[in-house]
C-alpha cells in the first residue's frame, strides 16, 4: 500500500509528511504483522525440520527456500530498522528519495516472501 499509493504521491509533491503520517498510523500494525510472519515461519520450519535439525543444510529445495527466506527476513529487518531510526526521524525533501529506496526494497522482499512461500507449497518453483 505504501509503495504503490502513498510513496508516488509523496515523491510527486516532494512531501515527506504523507509518509510520516502513514508511518505513525500503521507502524504498530506493520511490526505486529512482521512478528506474526516470523512466528509462523519458525513454526513451519519446525514442522518440516523438527528440532530445527539440518534446516540450513541446503541439501533440499526446502532448506534452500528457508535459507533464502531467512536472508529476506534479515534484509527486511535491516532496511526497516535503518529507515525507522535514521531516516524517518529526520525526513526532509532531500532524504525522501533515500527513504523511497528503502520502501521499494522492503516491498520487493515482501513479494519474494510470497513467491518463496508458494515454492515451498508447490515443491519448488524450478
Amino acid at each position: 500500500m505504501l509503495a504503490v499509493t502513498i510513496l508516488p504521491q509523496a515523491l510527486k509533491n516532494r512531501d515527506p509528511d504523507c509518509i510520516q503520517q502513514f508511518e505513525k498510523r500503521f507502524e504498530s500494525f506493520g511490526l505486529l504483522s512482521l512478528l506474526l510472519q516470523v512466528i509462523t515461519g519458525l513454526w513451519l520450519t519446525w514442522i518440516y525440520f523438527p528440532g530445527f535439525q539440518n534446516f540450513l543444510a541446503f541439501d533440499s529445495y526446502l532448506s534452500q527456500y528457508i535459507g533464502i527466506k531467512l536472508l529476506c527476513l534479515l534484509g527486511t529487518g535491516g532496511l526497516a530498522i535503518h529507515a525507522r531510526f535514521f531516516i524517518i526521524p529526520n525526513l526532509t525533501k532531500e532524504t525522501l528519495n533515500f527513504l523511497a529506496y528503502h520502501i521499494v526494497g522492503v516491498t520487493i522482499l515482501a513479494v519474494s516472501f510470497v513467491v518463496l512461500g508458494t515454492g515451498v507449497r508447490l515443491g519448488g518453483l524450478a
